[in-house]
């Protein structure tokens, strides 16, 4: 037997006999191997660390914000954030209720670092070096993880289930935005509003697909056709706009519980066609090496210079309306997919770029939304009729894009999610924490359609509106 035998090796498989002193010393050291499996699975980790050790480093990042040493570069801001988010999210992938109602850890993050800033517990120097990185002009890391989070959310999918998906999503928003138009106007019937003031100035605001490309263009295409300031427009817009955001939020964490008690409403969270699940392609399938990550970066930049010059050189704009890069992008990322030119470990690439993305760089994406969120400017803009109309425009946005996307063969509740709550909400950062209140950011690419296609659509509208009827 080769146990027995003086040459054997403990890597080798062994042959011995049940009874023997071998077997049962393999077999103690799989038990031992089983509990010790088992002992670090019982450790409390937050941030991905044991406790302790994600406490200290909390501390110490505490201590170079609060005794004014943190640097303002990439690693210290970065240092900063984590140090911020990493309590607040696993508080609320942790807490009961908000866990599975509210949205969990990367609302918590969200929520909870505007909380702080209302208070003026983070000092303000923070505040300004974490929007500096995570969305300003010198560096915007939330630029960068929306371009993967697209690349990695398009190419995991199949080119049939790809090109299913997305002739069917445009009717799903038109559908979205004819519903919403219809319980804004009741709505606003409700409490006295006349239905072109509710269309002008409630539903397109709201549907339009943020704020830098929804709420600001609108203001500018109100100037131009009326003459009137622009922010005349924008001040009460803006307010709409965040009423409808917030509901939109919670609008995503109740659609999540849905899709848990009602299964067949939902897929895998992946993909938004019927019975896809199947043709979401899986990383374990697939060999993937440092190599073809590399190649998913490169062609994540590359398709992102793309719709820079799509969107600032050759049609910045259509039937008047300015596309955003992002569309462009997400254009032409499709295309590559369906054409079946990128090779499979670069695609497995982009969607392992895509996992660190949103889970590694979620929270701290997270933290940021918050530090640029005014929880004063929500609170003074609640009155009841602005929070009716609001809720009812959000809620037609639901129905309108569901229904519609079951009728195409979607799934109503993902649909809902990406063809109507982020056409409802404020944009990218919006997006953002729609897709983590419901626990599918893997839909980034659906969302940014709405968002910018979809928003594009508003505009359009918005242009022939502002000209007859005012």
């Amino acid at each position: 037997m080769l146990s027995g035998k003086p040459g054997f090796k403990s890597s080798e498989k062994c042959q011995c006999v049940v009874n023997c002193p071998c077997a049962r010393q393999c077999v103690r050291k799989e038990e031992k191997a089983k509990f010790m499996a088992n002992e670090e699975k019982k450790i409390l980790r937050l941030g991905g660390l044991p406790w302790w050790q994600a406490l200290a480093v909390v501390l110490i990042s505490m201590a170079c914000i609060y005794l004014g040493v943190q640097s303002s570069s990439l690693s210290g801001t970065l240092c900063s954030a984590f140090g911020l988010g990493v309590i607040l999210y696993e508080l609320g992938e942790r807490l009961p209720i908000w866990n599975n109602y509210i949205g969990g850890g990367l609302l918590m993050a969200f929520f909870g670092t505007a909380l702080l800033k209302f208070f003026n517990i983070i000092p303000e120097k923070t505040l300004e070096n974490i929007n500096r990185v995570i969305s300003g002009d010198d560096v915007n890391l939330l630029e960068v993880y929306i371009i993967f989070l697209i690349a990695g959310s398009v190419l995991a999918l199949d080119k049939d289930i790809l090109l299913k998906s997305f002739v069917g999503y445009i009717p799903a928003i038109l559908g979205g935005l004819a519903v919403a138009t219809l319980f804004g106007v009741l709505a606003g019937l409700a409490v006295g509003v006349d239905p072109q003031t509710t269309i002008m100035k409630y539903v397109l605001p709201i549907m339009g697909g943020g704020n830098g490309a929804g709420a600001v263009p609108l203001s500018n295409i109100y100037e131009t056709v009326t003459g009137d300031s622009a922010s005349n427009f924008y001040g009460f817009a803006i307010i709409i706009l965040t009423i409808g955001n917030i509901f939109a939020i919670i609008g995503s964490a109740l659609l999540n519980t849905l899709g848990e008690k009602f299964p067949f409403l939902t897929g895998d969270k992946k993909t938004i066609v019927r019975g896809g699940e199947h043709l979401a392609r899986e990383d374990k399938k697939v060999v993937c090496t440092m190599q073809d990550e590399l190649g998913a970066v490169v062609l994540t930049l590359g398709c992102y210079g793309v719709g820079r010059l799509m969107s600032k050189v050759i049609l910045p704009k259509i039937a008047g309306a300015s596309i955003h890069a992002y569309a462009y992008m997400i254009i032409f990322v499709v295309i590559l997919a369906a054409s079946g030119i990128i090779p499979e470990s670069v695609r497995a690439g982009a969607k392992r770029m895509q996992n660190f993305m949103g889970t590694v760089m979620g929270m701290v994406i997270m933290v940021g939304m918050g530090t640029d969120f005014d929880i004063a400017e929500l609170f003074s803009v609640m009155t009841p009729g602005n929070v009716a109309m609001a809720l009812a425009i959000v809620v037609g946005a639901v129905i309108g894009s569901g229904a519609v996307g079951y009728l195409v063969g979607f799934y109503p509740v993902d649909t809902a999610l990406t063809a109507g709550l982020c056409m409802a909400n404020r944009g990218g950062s919006g997006d953002l924490a729609c897709l983590g209140a419901a626990k599918r950011m893997e839909l980034m690419a659906y969302a940014q359609l709405s968002s910018r296609l979809g928003g594009a659509i508003v505009l359009i509208i918005a242009s022939f509106v502002f000209s007859f009827w005012l």
